[in-house]
């Protein structure tokens, strides 16, 4: 534990683990999340930056969307997305069969496409340029063309379901039919959410979206022993432990929220210290996922097979893997973030600069060779 001035702030950095939980749990409500303005213009004033009962409302009515049943249905969007990237691939690759591109990119337009088609579905090539748009507005403020674009696509679909038209079960339908029954079980338009607060969720979808050798072919195998070439299957996802171990160790090494930050808004005891109102606590993901005296004196490595045992066993301390938080305010789309035909390597060209853009980015790009297999 240590601490520092943020300005005129007093900041707390908190490395134990089981002080983080007790924050992030939030049992007392003693804390409360950091408020960033400026952030809220990228992100959008969604779910990530509510306190209170608007947070307990929104929440309630977000969830059923990403209910595992609900994503079940997604997994069609996802794989006609996968397919689509690796036929342009292929249709690129030389005559050596090989190709060298920035996957970096690659995959962040493949993730857009994803959150578009699980979001709005037919109205997916709509939401392809509300994730252009977001790219764009770190740098010019795009907010009035992006909710625009939302609100014609949410008036749209509103408008369809009153005509008795059936819901969608996307994203956006999943979240209007949950929003119209807590409307409709209160008794109150005040207890649903306004065409606002929906336009701001969506605007959250994508941002939150966009921010995720051996063991390539232990992994490819495990995939080709389960599905061949058939489809994937949501059920038999459940049983690829191998790239589930890939995916912890990747999440473990480059978590994509580096540190999370809470606020005491009364006064308040952490691990026996007592805490005045307003002193910003600092939760180092990133320290915790890299701390040598938790995960071993090979904690730099990539070794996946740390996680062969489940999350709980992976370290000393069960709580030291927050990648997606901990606690009531976990991150709501954790299992829609953990959801091939060539073999990678990194190209020459490559260099190992990760750094933070408020989610961690590889700041020269991640160039790649693939080659098909």
């Amino acid at each position: 534990m240590s601490m520092s001035w943020f300005g005129p702030n007093p900041r707390v950095t908190i490395v134990d683990p089981e002080l983080c939980k007790d924050v992030l749990s939030n049992k007392f409500g003693h804390f409360e999340k950091l408020k960033l303005p400026a952030l809220s213009k990228v992100l959008g004033d969604g779910l990530a930056s509510h306190e209170g009962e608007k947070w307990v409302k929104h929440r309630r009515i977000l969830t059923p969307a990403f209910h595992l049943e609900k994503l079940k249905l997604m997994l069609p969007a996802f794989s006609a997305c996968c397919e689509e990237l690796v036929s342009r691939w292929s249709e690129s690759l030389g005559s050596d069969a090989s190709l060298e591109l920035d996957v970096w990119a690659e995959l962040q337009n493949l993730t857009g496409d994803v959150i578009s088609r699980t979001a709005f579905s037919s109205s997916y090539h709509v939401g392809r340029r509300i994730f252009q748009l977001q790219g764009e507005q770190a740098e010019l403020v795009m907010t009035n063309k992006i909710e625009s674009i939302l609100k014609d696509i949410i008036g749209k679909r509103i408008q369809a379901m009153k005509q008795g038209e059936s819901t969608k079960d996307d994203l956006l339908g999943l979240l209007l039919k949950s929003n119209m029954r807590e409307t409709e079980e209160n008794g109150q338009s005040s207890m649903g959410m306004t065409i606002e607060d929906v336009v701001e969720e969506c605007k959250v979808f994508y941002f939150a979206g966009m921010e995720t050798t051996s063991w390539q072919d232990r992994a490819r195998e495990e995939v080709r022993s389960l599905f061949g070439k058939n489809k994937p299957e949501y059920e038999v996802l459940n049983r690829l432990k191998i790239v589930t171990m890939v995916l912890y160790e990747v999440l473990r090494l480059y978590p994509p929220a580096v540190s999370l930050i809470r606020k005491t808004y009364k006064e308040m005891d952490i691990g026996g210290i007592r805490y005045p109102a307003g002193v910003m606590l600092e939760l180092p993901v990133l320290f915790i996922h890299h701390d040598p005296d938790i995960w071993g004196s090979d904690v730099h490595e990539f070794k996946p097979d740390r996680f062969s045992e489940g999350i709980s066993k992976a370290s000393k301390d069960p709580g030291a893997f927050l990648p997606f938080g901990w606690g009531p305010r976990i991150c709501i789309g954790q299992n829609f973030a953990l959801l091939e035909r060539f073999a990678f390597e990194l190209a020459p060209s490559y260099t190992h600069a990760p750094h933070t853009v408020i989610t961690l980015h590889p700041m020269h790009g991640a160039q790649i060779k693939l080659r098909s297999v």
